[in-house]
């Protein structure tokens, strides 16, 4: 076993706890960004001037009006910018913009003794533009060949003479809605200005170097000169990787330009229309398959929607692309990627970061030509498996190590969820309900772990011994409710062999540790885990030496379990707390800065080859539903998951990411429909959908009515920190086992063998008009897909999106 990954005496990491501020959440005493304005004097509130069109130049920009405005204090322009007027890392998202790229841009931001003053002054700007065509929909840029930033092409074997191998050949699209972070707190920032004239931000932010660098290069000022803090956030899910950096940008320089602090909050309407989405993507397909059903080729387009801007969308994309095989061998393959630019929000980061968007491409193919191929989906799943011992690597060139796994989580879901026996009952079942369906599928993940960018793939940790006995540990992550900051205090206990309640964690500061990566690719408890143990580490061995002495023993038999260190075959032993105060009497050092880099990682974007993740995380889920035949309507009777964590730093934390991550992930597929204003009145380019009270998320009534969670046991990661993997992202995709779980009861619906298009989201207005395709029989087979079209609007809910097809040998039975 590794060093890494290797487990002392009675160690704190794997014993299922408590989030380590759930008491402060449900008491309502945790503090998040916005909760620290009452206790800061003389604050002013920002406040954005947005143009309500999707797409025109500034020609004029009046502030008078505003400043006259009882209680503004200033109008922030471009003007008014000393360093560089941009707000990403691609340096394509000017903060002052003079030029409207989407409907609500903000183009100026209004400073006020209060809100509503700000907010009336926001309104008394006068902005003039002269508009120009916009595209707003992901066809509207394809149509008009609007594309920014890479295009990559994956190449594995030859697609060609795959086809050419291959029984049967089938074509189709694929047309996929995006997906609205919706955290409960929306993006927030406070700017102070020290007597140095330095700048402090708290900024909910899941990336606080990014901001702070995106900062300091707005107002001219070198890195050191701003600090950025994250208390925590209320929710992330990637929404808070890069758009935070312009939001606190603009209080710092308010901040700057008053020598006030300057509060800057968005409202829920503002955060829908201001910031971005998941990714919606648009797939062109051809596979091929074996007279058994092994997949022998693909050839695959994958358009993502990039909004006005690069943002993340490039490396998106790419993820994208590494996951469209996901549990499957592919050995020929030629798949191409794409960002459309299009006049809405800059989409970007969002769990699981393109790849829901690449296996959800293929797993619509699996759903979509099992039974045109004639066999069960299960077993065409199966069939197509990676398999151990066969040397198998995915399209872009890396080996799967644990091909077993992907069998191994798939048979113990079905024992555990006794799939036998329940399709059974449903075949029984549904041949008694004409009018009423249900269905079971199973689904399995292969989820790459580490960042597509390889420099990301490092983390940073300071933890400090007082005399008391008492640790502090400071680590590079953030926290946003996924229990990162548990697992940290887990594991540092864990490697200074001490009670988990003489640690104490300090808030994320990029003074602390500087140079940290996001808190996100899943990776912040293997990057932050392994530096903080790093940094336990290097006390320990110190602390070794102390004790080794003072117990007439070497340091080698020194064991330091539950706070106490005695030597091997020896009764003395000596307290934690006497230990470290001799330390200090003998002025040995009790602080270690601590580091951890991800090993065997290389990537070249150019060729698109390499093995830019450390492991793969898989799982697989059984779900249960019940469709009503009359409206689509379904409710999700029982769900089974099996997923592999490895060994669990913190076992209840991850039943709660995996129970929240399908949830999210269901919730994306069925529920969530983002629209737009297509049409060409004046609200063009306005996103419909800017409401809880009409975009609908998932509640209790969508919760499984039995929900099933079982981590997979003797699963030790090797080369991780304590064997445990990644468990943030992964899970989102086991929802694909929803999806799948519809698409066969409305197929039930129809004659045996018929193949049904699904939108997504699946809705019940989807799932209606899937029920109908299946009811027209075998006249379906070649049918019309009900995909969803780019602007999200269905008109009477029976748009053809794309068609299967399959070639003239695959109709024969050749």
């Amino acid at each position: 076993m590794s060093h890494l990954s290797e487990r002392p005496e009675k160690p704190v990491v794997g014993v299922p706890l408590p989030h380590e501020s759930a008491n402060l959440h449900v008491t309502g005493t945790a503090l998040y960004t916005d909760d620290l304005v009452q206790r800061t004097k003389d604050v002013l509130h920002a406040y954005p001037v947005q143009v309500m069109k999707a797409h025109g130049r500034i020609t004029a920009l009046r502030t008078g009006p505003a400043l006259a405005v009882p209680g503004v204090v200033r109008v922030l322009t471009g003007a008014d910018v000393p360093g560089v007027n941009d707000a990403g890392m691609k340096h394509d998202e000017p903060l002052f913009p003079d030029e409207v790229m989407f409907y609500g841009h903000a183009v100026a931001w209004v400073l006020g003794e209060t809100l509503e003053a700000a907010r009336l002054g926001a309104a008394a700007v006068e902005v003039e533009i002269d508009e120009l065509p916009s595209l707003v929909t992901l066809q509207d840029a394809i149509a008009a060949g609007s594309y920014h930033g890479a295009q990559p092409v994956m190449l594995a074997g030859d697609a060609d003479a795959g086809f050419a191998d291959s029984a049967h050949v089938f074509t189709g699209e694929f047309q996929f809605s995006g997906q609205e972070h919706f955290y409960l707190e929306t993006h927030a920032a406070l700017a102070q200005i020290d007597e140095n004239g330095q700048v402090f931000i708290q900024s909910s932010t899941q990336h606080p170097s990014e901001t702070q660098e995106i900062v300091a290069h707005v107002l001219g000022l070198p890195s050191h000169e701003v600090t950025v803090q994250c208390l925590r956030m209320g929710g992330g899910f990637g929404g808070k990787e890069m758009q935070p950096h312009g939001f606190a940008a603009v209080a710092a320089l308010g901040a700057k330009l008053t020598g006030r602090p300057v509060r800057f909050r968005l409202n829920r309407t503002q955060d829908l229309t201001m910031s971005g989405k998941r990714h919606g993507f648009h797939a062109t397909w051809k596979i091929g398959f074996d007279a058994d059903g092994r997949i022998q080729a693909l050839d695959a387009t994958l358009t993502a929607d990039g909004g006005w801007s690069l943002d993340l969308s490039e490396p998106v994309l790419a993820r994208a692309l590494c996951h469209i095989d996901n549990t499957y061998w592919i050995p020929n393959a030629r798949v191409a990627g794409r960002i459309a630019k299009t006049n809405t929000v800059s989409n970007t980061a969002f769990r699981g970061f393109g790849g829901p968007q690449g296996m959800l491409v293929i797993e619509d193919i699996l759903g979509r030509c099992a039974p045109l191929l004639g066999l069960d989906p299960m077993e065409l799943r199966e069939r197509n498996f990676y398999q151990p011992g066969q040397g198998q690597t995915t399209p872009y060139g890396q080996p799967v190590t644990q091909p077993e796994r992907i069998s191994t989580v798939w048979q113990q879901v079905q024992d555990d969820a006794g799939i036998a026996d329940r399709k059974r009952e449903i075949a029984a079942f549904n041949a008694a309900h004409p009018n009423t369906k249900r269905a079971l599928a199973i689904t399995g993940i292969k989820f790459g772990i580490s960042f597509n960018l390889t420099a990301f793939n490092q983390g940073g940790a300071l933890v400090l011994i007082y005399k008391d006995g008492s640790v502090l540990i400071n680590h590079g992550g953030t926290e946003m409710g996924q229990g990162l900051h548990t697992k940290m205090l887990q594991v540092a206990a864990t490697t200074l062999g001490i009670p988990l309640h003489k640690v104490r964690l300090a808030p994320t500061r990029t003074d602390k540790v500087p140079n940290t990566s996001a808190t996100a690719a899943s990776s912040g408890a293997d990057l932050n885990g392994g530096a903080v143990k790093n940094a336990c580490e290097q006390l320990r061995e110190r602390l070794l030496q102390v004790a080794a002495t003072q117990l007439g023993a070497n340091a080698s038999d020194v064991r330091i379990v539950e706070g106490v260190a005695r030597a091997l075959g020896s009764d003395k032993e000596l307290a934690w707390d006497d230990l470290v105060r001799t330390a200090y009497f003998q002025r040995v050092q009790l602080s270690a800065a601590g580091f951890y880099r991800t090993e065997g990682l290389h990537w070249d974007a150019k060729t698109f080859r390499g093995s830019p993740f450390k492991y793969f995380a898989h799982g697989a889920a059984a779900t249960e539903v019940e469709v009503d035949g009359f409206t689509g309507a379904y409710r999700i009777r029982r769900v089974d998951i099996v997923h592999d964590v490895g060994d669990s730093l913190s076992p209840m934390i991850d039943i709660g990411q995996i129970e929240g991550g399908f949830v999210q992930g269901a919730g994306w597929l069925t529920l969530e429909d983002l629209r737009w204003d297509t049409g060409d009145g004046p609200h063009r380019g306005r996103l419909l959908t800017q409401a809880a009270s009409t975009y609908k998320l998932p509640s209790f009534s969508e919760m499984p009515e039995e929900f099933n969670v079982t981590l997979l046991q003797n699963a030790t990661e090797e080369g991780a920190v304590y064997g445990s993997k990644a468990v943030g992202e992964p899970p989102l995709m086991l929802a694909f086992s929803v999806r799948e779980a519809l698409r066969q009861a409305a197929a039930a619906f129809g004659p045996s063998g018929v193949s049904v298009d699904l939108a997504s989201p699946a809705t019940p207005e989807a799932v209606y008009w899937a029920i109908q395709e299946a009811r027209q029989g075998d006249a379906s087979r070649t049918g019309h897909a009900r995909n969803a079209p780019a602007d999200g609007h269905t008109g009477n809910g029976h748009t053809a999106g794309g068609k299967v097809r399959a070639d003239a040998k695959a109709l024969h039975g050749a």
